[in-house]
């Protein structure tokens, strides 16, 4: 299985059953988890910090 396989599945699953409230929320976590990767870098963590 790919890297991105999980993430098409879910995208096919709202499209498919029309759940397009859910959309947000999905795209709310994969900034989260964008935000807590680029963290880990150390040059980058000053800038992420002045977000907040």
């Amino acid at each position: 299985m790919g890297r991105w396989s999980i993430i098409k599945e879910l995208v096919q699953f709202l499209l498919e059953r029309k759940k397009y409230f859910l959309a947000p929320l999905v795209l709310i976590l994969l900034l989260m988890i964008l935000f807590i990767v680029l963290a880990e870098i150390p040059a980058l963590t000053p800038f992420i910090y002045a977000i907040f």
